[in-house]
């Protein structure tokens, strides 16, 4: 018997399945988790796989998604800890970040007052062309691995998962089910009763390179690029280089120019890549569920029963994702008696 379903098993609606857990105490068994592709799988339409994989400054500065960029760093280390720590592919590292231009106060003094290890780069230390830079320790996840791991542990407390294409947001709706998490992505574009035309996909293009002398986060972002390396924690060296922020994209391919391109930003940025010979061990795209207005937090009602839309967090769901489930859950907390019955 399910009682809540949550619909998408990518980053944001495992970290809402813990926020049931943890937060609402609902019942595991009562939770089961729909998705078209689960943990383990790979398509261009499940994003959670793809992504570089770190806390960082890719997110805005609206006042809701920096809290849930604090939320998350802050109490993402309970998940690593019933995880069975750093090995299960979530991990904290050194990170320096540059920006073309000064992020703003907004950004800059909220992340401050959080970050480990949090330090504004001297300016004469600045790489040439940007204006700004933090050094802080951050928190890198080998997202494969994670994910995995993640579902695992969900499993064995008794929450089920159920591969199954929808195509109707009301075929969630399971016999005894009294409360629904779209947590879709970018699967919300199409999903006919939800079809959110603000919903458009970021293309990213990726390196996988081996290079395990390299152990710490390096970020370059401009007005309409990012340039990023990001170490992949237990992955025997794994280094992720990358990429680009292509708005409505829908694009799976690869591209050689852009593996050039991302060879010669990240190498410019970081040139120790190159102490060792550059062994690329894959090449990949991805498709960040980006949203115009931003993330959709926000409660519905479909025949009479409870809908939670919680999407659009672009690429930074693996940072700001506990945030966003902790208030959709907050949200079904305070949606009528929903909880009385769980």
């Amino acid at each position: 018997m399910s009682n809540v379903v949550v619909l998408g098993s990518g980053i944001v609606g495992l970290y809402t399945v813990w926020s049931l857990i943890t937060e609402a105490k609902v019942k595991p068994s009562k939770i089961v988790v729909i998705g078209e592709h689960l943990p383990g799988d790979l398509s261009i339409n499940y994003t959670s796989p793809w992504a570089g994989g770190n806390f960082s400054c890719i997110s805005p500065n609206d006042a809701d998604t920096l809290s849930f960029d604090k939320f998350t760093y802050t109490n993402v280390a309970k998940i690593q800890k019933v995880l069975g720590g750093p090995s299960c592919g979530l991990d904290m590292k050194p990170s320096t970040e540059f920006w073309d231009e000064y992020p703003g106060d907004a950004k800059i003094n909220s992340l401050k007052g959080y970050l480990k290890d949090f330090k504004v780069v001297p300016s004469s230390e600045l790489p040439a062309g940007t204006a700004f830079g933090i050094t802080f320790t951050t928190w890198n996840f080998n997202c494969p691995l994670f994910l995995a791991n993640f579902r695992t542990y969900l499993e064995k407390t008794g929450v089920s998962f159920r591969r199954q294409k929808l195509t109707h947001i009301s075929q969630a709706y399971l016999p005894h089910t009294v409360a629904v998490f779209n947590c879709t992505g970018i699967g919300a574009f199409s999903l006919s009763g939800v079809k959110d035309s603000k919903v458009y996909p970021t293309r990213g293009q990726v390196l996988v390179v081996k290079a395990p002398h390299i152990q710490e986060n390096r970020m370059r972002w401009g007005a309409d690029y990012a340039t990023y390396i990001i170490p992949r924690p237990n992955s025997g060296g794994k280094l992720i280089l990358g990429g680009f922020l292509q708005k409505d994209n829908w694009t799976g391919d690869t591209f050689e120019e852009e593996t050039k391109d991302i060879i010669k930003r990240t190498t410019e940025l970081m040139p120790k890549i190159l102490d060792q010979p550059l062994e690329i061990l894959a090449v990949a795209a991805g498709l960040r569920p980006s949203r115009h207005g931003g993330v959709r937090i926000e409660a519905e009602k479909v025949e009479e029963k409870l809908l939670i839309h919680n999407y659009g967090a672009s690429g930074y769901g693996y940072q700001a994702g506990l945030g966003m489930g902790h208030k959709a859950v907050q949200l079904f907390q305070t949606t009528g008696k929903v909880s009385a019955k769980l």
